[in-house]
């Protein structure tokens, strides 16, 4: 795969389990999770996610989703979600709508790659190869990342480093 590991050479952190009734890890999404929007014939629906294992202190999470074998320089953000309360332990199907009307009070999503707040399913260039769609559950030592909605994912990625205690990821993939 062309895209290297976003997460690889960060100090290291604790792991623990995450699971989606939407897609089994490392198999391809299906059609709610791949990108109508970006002509990939699907639908722009946020995976179901449940976690569980958290380490101790965990404050809060944030869920991220990100194409690292997207064309040119750096992944694409397909989702990130902040300020999950630390007692969340699941999002369910469509949780990353542009209102984000089905997260718990207090969590926000910054814009994706797209240009929008909240989730851009899967939409891997034709002809362009397999690429993965990580999701990772980043559980926090804090409870607010002191991030607002306008934050550039730069910032949030520093932020993520900083703050991560333990990360759970579940990969799906897609191709054109």
């Amino acid at each position: 795969m062309a895209g290297l590991d976003p997460y690889a050479g960060l100090p290291p952190v604790a792991s623990f389990a995450v699971r989606s009734a939407s897609f089994k890890d490392g198999e391809t999404l299906p059609r709610d999770q791949r990108s109508g929007l970006f002509g990939a014939g699907g639908k722009d629906i946020s995976p179901q996610l449940s976690w569980s294992g958290a380490p101790q202190g965990t404050r809060s999470f944030a869920v991220t989703l990100l194409d690292p074998d997207a064309p040119g320089a750096g992944s694409f953000w397909h989702w990130a979600v902040l300020n999950l309360p630390a007692d969340t332990a699941e999002l369910p199907a469509g949780a990353g709508s542009r209102d984000g009307s089905l997260l718990p009070a207090g969590a926000f999503q910054l814009k994706n790659d797209g240009g929008f707040p909240g989730y851009l399913g899967a939409a891997a260039p034709p002809g362009h190869g397999p690429h993965r769609y990580i999701v990772a559950i980043h559980a926090l030592d804090v409870e607010d990342l002191g991030l607002d909605a306008r934050a550039a994912h730069a910032k949030l990625a520093s932020a993520l480093v900083r703050h991560t205690l333990g990360r759970a990821i579940i990969t799906g993939m897609f191709e054109r």
